[in-house]
């Protein structure tokens, strides 16, 4: 059994997750897209690999940054210090030699008892990856969405409904078991590092009883991963950033025991 542990301060692991791997483009370049397996570093090998999920946006928006766009915005720095918090403070043993990108039309999505999203606001998915998606999560997998605010939910929440439709969101709070599955959080509101907006969190269960299965989890009016991404140069406060791995880490964990 995992029992609640406390994390030190942030800037004490700052040597843990110092170390960033080399960017995959260089940043005076505005190449095409990288060919899908160009990102997906870590065959399966039975271990827990942090696996992102790649998209076209919305309406074709972007964010001006070449290939760079809404689906990998914190990667990978973000995604390889999850992995890091994890390796050091529990005993998932994950894959620290790199993470995984993959689309979710790619078979590749069920090696993965956990999927990451960013920015769902400027998701659209195509009808193949709706049933991919459909099919994952209804075999057991776990899908977090994180890093949108205000109306961005509106289409995440339309493309949810396209992979599960009939199943409804219902917000959640701290006596939520997926709060305290390995980490003790005292507010697990953790403030947007950037917008002035109000967290709050929302799950889908399977069959619709919130005392069942978690198969998807929003961060509504957060940022996590933006806090994992910059952790090793302290650009946060230290307690917010404590948080926000807390918050990461029993995810997964729970993700992982469900």
């Amino acid at each position: 059994m995992v029992h609640p542990v406390k994390v030190c301060a942030v800037l004490a692991l700052a040597a843990a997750v110092a170390v960033a791997p080399p960017a995959l483009v260089a940043p005076d370049a505005s190449p095409p897209a990288p060919r899908q397996d160009a990102l997906y570093q870590v065959p399966y090998n039975g271990r827990f690999t942090f696996t992102r999920i790649r998209y076209g946006s919305a309406g074709g928006r972007g964010f001006g940054w070449g290939w760079r766009s809404a689906w990998n915005h914190d990667y990978p720095n973000a995604d390889r210090n999850m992995q890091f918090i994890l390796d050091r403070y529990t005993a998932v043993a994950p894959n620290t030699g790199g993470s995984n990108v993959v689309d979710l039309e790619d078979p590749r999505i069920f090696e993965h008892p956990v999927l990451y999203m960013s920015e769902p606001g400027y998701w659209r998915a195509t009808e193949d990856g709706i049933a991919n998606l459909r099919a994952y999560l209804l075999k057991g997998g776990f899908l977090i969405f994180d890093d949108f605010e205000l109306g961005q939910w509106d289409n995440m929440a339309a493309e949810v409904g396209r992979a599960l439709p009939g199943h409804d969101w219902m917000e959640i709070d701290a006596s939520h078991p997926i709060f305290r599955s390995y980490f003790l959080v005292d507010d697990i509101y953790v403030p947007h590092p950037f917008v002035r907006v109000t967290p709050n969190y929302q799950a889908i269960f399977e069959d619709n009883d919130p005392t069942g299965r978690m198969m998807v989890l929003a961060n509504h009016n957060s940022d996590l991963a933006e806090y994992w991404e910059w952790s090793p140069e302290a650009f946060f406060p230290v307690d917010p950033t404590n948080d926000a791995f807390r918050l990461g880490v029993n995810y997964i964990v729970y993700a992982m025991m469900h």
